[in-house]
């Protein structure tokens, strides 16, 4: 599966993915604008859409697309998000021109977030990034821990593509939490090479992110332990330590 990022606003990326020689599926289209100039420059045209969550980022170009690229749309059960033709939930198959993604149900960012995953490729909008998760809007924690879990038990091989350029940021937040991860010291300071070369950080692996995430490392002792620091008291559930951790990292 051949994947390309398509920048949007300060730090937003659209995935688009090749479904055959001449077409290719939308990911959270927030703006329609770069996905004509990349079609244009490409020589492309679109198959399908795939929709994570009702956040505007994420749709804000899907109407406008379909009106000159009519293909089909597959999102979440929420008619706040216009130009959905599917409502697909939790243990649903999309097939489009030769692709097939499972779709996964993955609250906590917001209550209607589903994840797309297919041919070890995961598309999760603002579930999960690279080094951290999405702010908890909607969710509570126990809905967010129960999703990344969810999100941990796929294969190690997993090619993490989710939304936003935020991994340096998400890195140095998670050096605070474990300060003597040797594995996120050493990637923290690649990512900055990166970026200082304007380069893109994502797609990253599942097998990576449980090495250096801490949001998904809550029931690792350091993290526990740093996240009871925090509290200043002790936490025993992975559900308290996330809480804390995403509490910590919003105010950070």
């Amino acid at each position: 599966m051949r994947v390309h990022p398509v920048k949007a606003f300060d730090d937003n990326y659209i995935w688009l993915i090749e479904s055959t020689q001449d077409r290719v599926v939308v990911v959270d289209p927030g703006d329609d604008k770069p996905v004509i100039e990349w079609l244009k420059a490409n020589k492309k045209d679109i198959a399908g859409y795939l929709i994570t969550h009702h956040h505007h980022d994420h749709t804000g170009g899907l109407e406008a697309l379909k009106a000159r690229f009519p293909a089909t749309s597959y999102g979440p059960d929420n008619p706040a998000i216009k130009g959905i033709d599917y409502a697909v939930m939790e243990g649903d198959t999309v097939q489009i021109a030769g692709l097939r993604f499972d779709v996964l149900a993955t609250p906590g960012h917001t209550l209607d977030h589903i994840s797309f995953y297919g041919d070890t490729a995961l598309f999760c909008g603002d579930t999960l990034f690279s080094g951290g998760c999405g702010r908890m809007f909607e969710g509570t924690p126990e809905l967010f821990v129960s999703s990344l879990d969810k999100l941990r038990r796929l294969p190690g091989e997993t090619r993490v593509f989710c939304a936003h350029e935020y991994t340096q940021a998400n890195l140095t937040f998670a050096s605070l939490v474990e300060p003597d991860n040797a594995v996120l010291k050493s990637y923290l300071e690649k990512i900055k090479l990166m970026r200082q070369n304007d380069q893109i950080t994502l797609p990253s692996t599942l097998q990576l992110e449980l090495a250096i995430n801490p949001f998904l490392r809550f029931d690792q002792s350091a993290v526990r332990q740093a996240a009871s620091d925090y509290a200043e008291q002790t936490l025993s559930s992975s559900e308290d330590v996330f809480g804390i951790i995403r509490e910590w990292k919003d105010n950070a």
